[in-house]
């Protein structure tokens, strides 16, 4: 998948432990979510899609 090539054989010479793999997932994590853009959600990122979506259906910011 995406993850593996992308973090795990990508980095895998940089690994000194199971802290990197930790922490290079997580920072691919959040660049998945955050900053990947996904053509699917109109070439916009996942979080701010979300974003997005909750404010169509809740304009006004208001709590349910």
């Amino acid at each position: 998948g995406l993850y593996k090539t992308e973090v795990i054989e990508y980095l895998k010479a940089d690994w000194q432990g199971l802290a990197d793999v930790q922490l290079a997932t997580l920072n691919w994590v959040d660049w998945f979510n955050k900053e990947r853009v996904h053509s699917a959600l109109g070439y916009v990122p996942p979080f701010d899609f979300e974003a997005m979506y909750y404010d169509k259906i809740n304009p006004l910011g208001q709590v349910a």
